[in-house]
């Protein structure tokens, strides 16, 4: 017989709170596991769906399962699964709303998720649940825009972690759950890392492996951190929030040492909550966001220093960077080594599916340095 499942469901565009009610236990398909889940983790993808409805990601079907971030139990292993079996405690990026997909089965705010092999990571036991839980979706974020061949594409991770050679690169906003992943990620790689956040965050921040921390309000943080960087070979920026890519365009214009990819990586900044809640904010926020995008390419023109966004348009093809160099070759034995710590700390809302919407409105009103996590 199977699994009693139940989930916290989006029954119908816009609806809000979700509706925590039974749902279909689905067997793994070849190349996937069932993971029980003991712990999920919020992102802002989850309330700005429920916000803004079908204005994004409008392929989506309704009743629908939210949710990117598990951890748990391996239940069940599809055919041709060799990396896992039933019993080993995994992390995992659950894949619902990836337009390849669609398929509520692959939601994380459920009792059962099917996850894609590639992308679950055995935990060692001194790593929680709810810490691990926080990781999967924005170290995913960072590895594609610093490993990707359309993006920075610096040298793989490796355990241990290889010498620098005079080589750096900024990563913005690093206590941010983007950026502390970014930070490892990077200093991993084998890159100095010059980070930004606030003063209160920055011991944190040198704790991930950044060789430098400023503060992001500073005044003379463009000049501080060209100082910093000397002439050090730059190999390109990650940049995250709000003004992150005019910053970092400028550095790499201005470099006077060598610069190897005079190119940032946006991976986005905060959006603005209250604007989401309107059809005119939309509208007026869309606008916005196409005068600076219009902006930004002028910029690029004349600077040479290009950006883009992360997109992760190819993470469920065959041999991602993502899949074969972080999740299955580096991250489980930088687990396990503790050269790799889940980050930021969870924030725990609550127990139970019934407080994932209330975990979705504490992320959505912002916070700082953590990851809101809902034990199950």
């Amino acid at each position: 017989m199977a699994p009693i499942n139940t989930a916290a469901w989006l029954p119908a565009r816009s609806v809000k709170p979700l509706q925590v009610g039974p749902a279909p236990y689905t067997s793994p398909d070849p190349g996937q596991i069932v993971v029980r889940n003991n712990a999920v983790a919020i992102n802002p993808l989850d309330w700005i769906k429920q916000s803004m409805g079908n204005m994004l990601m409008g392929y989506i079907k309704y009743p629908f399962i939210l949710g990117g971030d598990v951890a748990g139990m391996v239940v069940e292993i599809g055919p041709g699964v060799l990396r896992f079996r039933p019993g080993d405690r995994v992390m995992g990026l659950a894949f619902a709303t990836a337009r390849e997909s669609n398929n509520p089965a692959e939601g994380g705010f459920q009792q059962f998720t099917v996850i894609r092999e590639p992308y679950a990571v055995t935990l060692p036991d001194f790593v929680s649940d709810e810490a691990a839980c926080a990781v999967p979706l924005t170290l995913a974020t960072a590895a594609y825009g610093l490993f990707h061949d359309d993006f920075l594409r610096l040298d793989r991770p490796r355990v241990p972690a290889p010498a620098t050679r005079n080589r750096a690169v900024i990563v913005t906003a690093g206590a941010s759950s983007v950026g502390a992943n970014a930070v490892q990620l990077a200093r991993a790689a084998g890159y100095e890392v010059f980070s930004t956040c606030s003063p209160k965050n920055a011991p944190f921040v040198l704790s991930l492996g950044a060789a430098q921390v400023f503060d992001y309000r500073s005044r003379t943080l463009l000049a501080d951190l060209r100082a910093a960087l000397g002439t050090r070979e730059l190999c390109g920026a990650y940049a995250v929030g709000d003004g992150s890519v005019e910053l970092c365009t400028e550095i790499l214009r201005r470099h006077p040492g060598p610069v190897s990819k005079r190119f940032v990586a946006f991976a986005g900044a905060p959006l603005p909550a209250d604007k989401l809640a309107s059809p005119l904010g939309l509208l007026g926020f869309g606008a916005s966001m196409a005068w600076w995008a219009a902006k930004r390419a002028v910029v690029a023109r004349t600077s040479h220093v290009q950006y883009k966004w992360i997109d992760g348009k190819d993470l469920l093809m065959d041999g991602n960077v993502v899949a074969t160099a972080v999740f299955r070759d580096f991250l489980p034995r930088a687990l396990k080594a503790g050269q790799f710590v889940p980050a930021p700390p969870p924030l725990v809302v609550g127990q139970g599916l019934d407080k994932i919407q209330e975990a979705m409105d504490v992320q959505k009103k912002g916070v700082s340095a953590q990851k809101v996590v809902v034990i199950l």
